[in-house]
């Protein structure tokens, strides 16, 4: 790649959504340290201080661009809807059966997913509290950073930028020909990658049906039910096709259930 060009990367380079973001500086950090590593796609799920943020412009300096072309969304699902592998990046282990990485290795996963025609995006969490657990749920893989355990806190922009850093550092040396891992990034044939907007519709047609079933015994579970079943689901790089395939199962139960009934009241009359 020469000196100055940085087109080689361009497709390679994951999106980064910001979710609940509080100071307009520390998005405006946040896309500086994006547009150091050559990322360039910034979504914002619901800034607290609303958006357009003259502070985040202040202190972008050369990343200004980024944040006069940001997308705004209402939630972190939306900001998601088309991504096919989305990495959380999250301080706290959360008990959910998803798959953990530190950085290097899931920039890895990133580039390789990218190299395999799919979408990848880094997800941070806001200031004060991170990301809830039902937006850490959505992620196909965890990151934490096996920093000093005595003080291992990062700003939104360091986090950014360190992220960003080994992704781009992953990217050149795919540019450079050298074998990248192959985690979440299979060889998807005839077979398109599910998006983030089309697992979440089979999540609430699984919730709905199981729910109609009997399945949630205790309704104060429920949340806690789902979230467990959207990681367990999002640990696989699921194709259009597998969703299509596990609405048909769905809908071939319930088929099988109401033939159950129909047949147990034939039999009462």
């Amino acid at each position: 790649m020469a000196d100055g060009d940085d087109s080689a990367l361009t497709g390679l380079m994951p999106a980064v959504i910001l979710s609940h973001p509080q100071m307009g500086e520390n998005i405006g950090s946040a896309a500086r340290a994006m547009k150091n590593c050559g990322c360039s796609d910034l979504r914002l799920v619901a800034p607290r201080d609303g958006w357009p943020n003259p502070a985040a412009v202040a202190i972008a300096s050369g990343g200004s661009d980024l944040l006069d072309k940001a997308a705004v969304h209402a939630a972190t699902s939306d900001a998601a809807a088309d991504i096919t592998l989305l990495v959380a990046t999250t301080a706290r282990k959360r008990g959910m059966a998803q798959i953990e990485m530190n950085p290097r290795q899931a920039a890895a996963a990133v580039i390789a997913h990218h190299q395999a025609g799919g979408k990848a995006a880094l997800l941070f969490g806001g200031e004060r509290a991170g990301l809830d657990n039902d937006e850490v749920a959505l992620a196909n893989i965890i990151v934490t950073v096996p920093l000093n355990p005595a003080f291992s806190s990062l700003n939104l922009a360091q986090a950014v930028l360190l992220m960003g850093w080994e992704c781009r550092m992953a990217a050149l040396a795919a540019c450079d020909g050298h074998a990248m891992d192959d985690i979440l990034a299979p060889d998807q044939g005839d077979h398109k990658l599910a998006e983030h907007g089309t697992r979440a519709f089979f999540y609430q047609m699984l919730e709905e049906k199981i729910a109609s079933g009997g399945f949630f015994t205790n309704p104060d579970m429920r949340p806690v039910v789902m979230r467990n079943i959207k990681a367990m689901f999002n640990r696989f790089p699921l194709s259009e096709q597998d969703i299509r395939t596990l609405h048909g199962i769905m809908k071939s139960i319930e088929r099988s259930g109401k033939a159950i009934d129909h047949a147990d009241d034939s039999d009462q009359a």
